[in-house]
């Protein structure tokens, strides 16, 4: 069974969070770097990665995402900031 992933992404001003799942981290965030991503993404000019956390499956990924979905926004820059207090793009470590 596949691994899976869960990831936040912000803008350029940490403004706007988006938090999706996948089962390839690498191939994911290219393809919101690349306007590749989703919509909301797009529009909102979210491409920096500031948060993941990797789960031995896809359905233990997506259960968890549903649940971080649900939190206020203060919640999840506990969360992010425990990893990343600088909110610095994270994406050169996943490569």
């Amino acid at each position: 069974m596949k691994k899976g992933y869960i990831y936040i992404l912000t803008n350029k001003y940490n403004t706007v969070f988006y938090t999706g799942v996948t089962s390839n981290l690498q191939e994911r965030i290219h393809e919101h770097k690349t306007d590749v991503g989703s919509e909301f993404t797009r529009r909102h000019k979210i491409k920096k990665l500031i948060w993941f956390d990797e789960y031995p499956t896809i359905r233990d990924a997506i259960d968890a995402e549903k649940k971080i979905k649900k939190w206020k926004r203060h919640w999840k820059e506990e969360m992010i900031e425990e990893l990343n207090p600088d909110y610095r793009d994270l994406y050169e470590e996943i490569l």
